[in-house]
């Protein structure tokens, strides 16, 4: 299988290659996506544009355990744009290629995990 957006690679180099561990991770990062996406949708439209920045934080750190390096970079630069308030015309931008890039994700890594 070829992957576009995760590493598996780097999901094996942080997990040692133990299978439980990958797991454990791979189902972690599935649970926590589709709160990420409620919780960003939920703080733009608000206009808690500070406490988006602290979550695309949050997010990146997610994504770079799964080797998912353009996405952890994009979060970054989300992250330090919304809790300085600036370019919020791109947020939704943001948000969206999050949600692209994760779903993306969540199907990669459970072809992944059957592999194993």
């Amino acid at each position: 299988m070829e992957y576009k957006v995760i590493s598996p690679e780097y999901l094996e180099n942080v997990t040692g290659g133990d299978r439980e561990i990958t797991e454990e991770l791979v189902n972690i990062f599935k649970s926590q996506v589709p709160e990420f996406i409620d919780e960003m949708k939920g703080l733009f439209s608000k206009g808690s544009f500070y406490e988006l920045g602290l979550l695309a934080h949050k997010a990146k750190s997610s994504v770079a355990v799964m080797g998912m390096d353009s996405t952890a970079v994009m979060l970054k630069t989300f992250e330090l744009q919304a809790k300085a308030g600036e370019n919020k015309e791109q947020y939704p931008e943001y948000i969206n290629q999050f949600i692209t890039d994760t779903t993306i994700a969540v199907d990669e890594l459970t072809g992944y995990l059957q592999k194993l």
